[in-house]
């Protein structure tokens, strides 16, 4: 039954990659440190990634968040809709 159910979880997941179905788009925070990147989904707590280049975390941190979702589903939990947003505020500088 299991591999029936994963069998026919993978046709949808191509199905909806290929025509655009069920996406969503979250916010990601990247952070430099001195000697790499961090990055995490305020949506999806618990969802990170660090990686020696931006683009490197940037590649990381989507497959995270396909790999948590994936992990919330086989759980039978709800997938987080995207809430959260990002602006940024210019002040006088001292």
């Amino acid at each position: 039954m299991f591999l029936q159910d994963s069998q026919q979880y993978s046709e949808t997941s191509r199905l909806e990659a290929r025509e655009g179905i069920g996406k969503m788009k979250y916010a990601v925070i990247v952070e430099a440190g001195e000697t790499s990147f961090g990055a995490h989904v305020p949506d999806l707590p618990g969802c990170v990634a660090v990686a020696d280049t931006k683009e490197e975390v940037l590649d990381l941190i989507q497959e995270a968040i396909e790999f948590h979702m994936e992990g919330l589903r086989e759980d039978g939990q709800p997938i987080p809709e995207p809430s959260s947003s990002v602006e940024y505020v210019e002040v006088r500088a001292a």
